[in-house]
């Protein structure tokens, strides 16, 4: 596999696209006016306390209070409240915080919606190699790197970094690494983790004490496992910028990070504005001539595999089998490009042998371990669902380019022109019978008045006669189709 990372720069707009084979993979956007907060570790202030929902709600500068959980909140140690890593049962959130209080607190989850960001006192701060853990001296490995024989020699170098004050995680990109490399890296997140500390006692009552990096450096730094071919940059302040970036943390991409000056726009190769555009819709056609139906809405997303036009070449049962196996690597692609994250639910064509049920499952598996982020994965249920999640810690790409309908306000569907019309009707009728007028007006949309005067012009006329009003309609052109005014005269 050959990996591609495109990099759209603009003064208000960073974009990043991942694209692996030619075929657009991921899609990052950050907005200079909404840069992601997640990584970001902040003096906060606790505003409110819910023991009901053993939660805290503390300011940390944001339009929305951040949500802070009490099973992410760990003990304090002494008078000056600091937190220790080690976790005790607490039972009441109120032995943990109180409103007033100061604490350092680190975002997990950028605002989603109408939630705050999602806060955790457990604070951790990532390089290219290693994830420093203040106050611990445990050192982990990535469950990715799978030999052992590896894994203890990681653990070995970066054990002789850690003390009871700085613990590490290293991470997946590790693998292979030299033992001046990592201890570089060990070095850097110490100095680091100590400006943090000084910038602490500078703003005790509140402020930002770290900001994670910025999307570009952001994502080269985490593209873990990836054989990046080439890094092309449209931007030459940008491109510069990054260059040293990766000179310092990911020497192996120097050579590869390069400049773009072609006369077609960056995004235009590889069809990724397209892409871009087709990921916003609910429907996606599948080769085979089936499609994805995709639905997201607060709670959960939902995904469901419909046949089409696709007749297999035997029977039923291979059709059905063979549309719900193209649909995994669809789905899995699909959650990345989206980003879609939480409960999703998967409502495959039902089968009926169980050898292709388990096929099908093994196959969805396999697309998903490509997914950096977290995914886990149940069986099919007695109603032939696939229950799945996958972390979400940042806004899904239609929260980032869309807002909700101001027509339909997020159903999906409007009122039909039929339907709007018996409400006028209504509406005449309850402000006749609690005002008196000499006649109504009515304001509508094109549809709506066209309607009124001609099919329903008869129920109109009739309604007429019951108020003992004269009814006028009036095309209003700015009025969606949903909206009227019905006004006395």
């Amino acid at each position: 596999m050959t990996a591609e990372i495109l990099i759209n720069v603009t003064p208000s707009e960073t974009r990043v696209a991942l694209v692996e084979n030619g075929i657009l993979q991921e899609i990052h956007i950050e907005r200079e006016a909404r840069r992601g907060l997640v990584g970001n570790v902040y003096i906060g202030k606790v505003s409110r306390v819910l023991p009901g929902m053993q939660a805290a709600f503390v300011d940390i500068g944001l339009e929305k209070a951040a949500f802070l959980h009490a099973s992410d909140i760990l003990t304090h140690i002494d008078n000056e409240e600091e937190l220790t890593r080690e976790q005790v049962p607490v039972k009441d959130i109120s032995q943990l915080v109180r409103q007033g209080q100061y604490i350092m607190v680190q975002v997990v989850k950028d605002p989603l919606g109408s939630k705050g960001a999602r806060l955790t006192t457990d604070i951790t701060i990532p390089s290219r190699y290693l994830v420093l853990m203040p106050r611990s001296e445990h050192v982990g490995v990535s469950q990715r790197i799978d030999s052992e024989a590896e894994r203890d020699r990681l653990r070995k170098i970066v054990a002789s970094q850690a003390d009871k004050d700085v613990g590490f995680i290293v991470r997946t990109a590790a693998e292979g690494v030299g033992t001046e490399e990592l201890e570089q890296d060990a070095k850097f997140l110490r100095r680091l983790w100590e400006k943090i500390g000084e910038r602490k006692k500078k703003r005790a009552y509140g402020g930002v004490l770290y900001e994670d990096l910025n999307l570009a450096a952001r994502v080269l730094r985490d593209m873990v496992g990836i054989d990046v071919e080439r890094v092309r940059v449209d931007a030459r302040l940008a491109f510069q910028q990054l260059q040293e970036f990766v000179a310092e943390f990911i020497p192996e991409l120097v050579d590869k990070v390069e400049i773009y000056e072609g006369e077609r726009p960056i995004f235009d190769l590889f069809d990724v504005e397209n892409e871009i555009q087709r990921a916003l819709d609910r429907r996606v056609t599948l080769k085979s001539g089936g499609s994805l139906i995709i639905d997201q809405t607060e709670a959960m997303t939902t995904i469901d595999i419909n046949t089409g036009a696709f007749v297999g070449h035997r029977n039923l049962d291979e059709t059905i089998f063979n549309t719900n196996t193209e649909a995994t690597q669809a789905i899995a692609r699909q959650l990345r490009l989206r980003n879609l994250g939480g409960i999703i639910i998967v409502d495959f064509i039902d089968m009926q042998n169980d050898d292709h049920k388990r096929r099908v499952l093994h196959s969805l598996e396999q697309a998903l371990a490509k997914d950096r982020a977290r995914t886990s994965i149940s069986g099919f249920t007695s109603l032939g669902l696939v229950e799945l999640t996958r972390k979400r810690t940042r806004e899904s790409l239609e929260h980032v380019l869309c807002s909700e309908c101001p027509v339909c306000k997020g159903r999906g569907s409007m009122k039909t022109v039929e339907t709007v019309c018996y409400e006028v009707m209504r509406e005449i009728v309850r402000v006749n019978r609690a005002y008196d007028a000499d006649k109504f007006v009515v304001y509508a949309s094109a549809a709506v008045a066209e309607r009124l005067m001609n099919e329903e012009s008869h129920a109109l006329a009739e309604l007429e006669v019951f108020v003992e009003k004269q009814i006028k309609v009036q095309l209003e052109p700015l009025y969606h189709q949903e909206q009227f005014d019905v006004v006395m005269m």
